[in-house]
């Protein structure tokens, strides 16, 4: 363990407090602190296997399984902000695509980790399944990156 404080001055503002979701994505507020292993190089990764938002066309649900893999940088992103951001989805009406990515766009540009990478595995929605994936390019030289480990969508078969 190390002596870093696992928050910064304000502190996480989820933590031990009941929350309600956010009305949505634009509303809701990620919390980071410090890495505490700022010189290690790791991967972190966060399953989110029933994820859900809208279809922007007809407004139904669309599930997906979301896994998000990071090598943090200075900050982590603090799981329950996380799970309250994921969470204010489901009724924002978004393409599977602009969806997955924006979320990876997101964590990106706040956390600044040093490798993100972003797998939605969206369920048929018509007969056709789709899977988005984004990343902010090569992982560090070293890093160990494990396979996702969901497998392609294939029905009764």
């Amino acid at each position: 363990m190390t002596d870093t404080p696992i928050s910064d001055e304000s502190g996480p503002r989820f933590l031990g407090q009941q929350t309600p979701l956010p009305a949505s994505p634009g509303e809701a507020v990620l919390d980071y602190v410090p890495n505490p292993r700022t010189g290690a190089l790791y991967l972190a990764r966060f399953a989110a296997p029933e994820f859900t938002s809208l279809c922007p066309v007809t407004g139904q649900p669309d599930f997906a399984h979301l896994v998000i893999d990071y090598a943090p940088g200075e900050t982590i992103v603090e799981s329950k902000s996380l799970k309250l951001f994921l969470g204010s989805f489901r009724d924002h009406a978004g393409f599977h695509e602009d969806v997955t990515v924006g979320i990876g766009q997101r964590l990106n540009e706040e956390m600044k980790p040093r490798w993100l990478r972003i797998g939605g595995y969206w369920y048929p929605r018509g007969g056709i399944p789709i899977d988005v994936f984004w990343q902010t390019g090569a992982p560090p030289e070293g890093l160990w990156v494990p396979e996702q480990g969901v497998a392609g969508y294939r029905g009764r078969g």
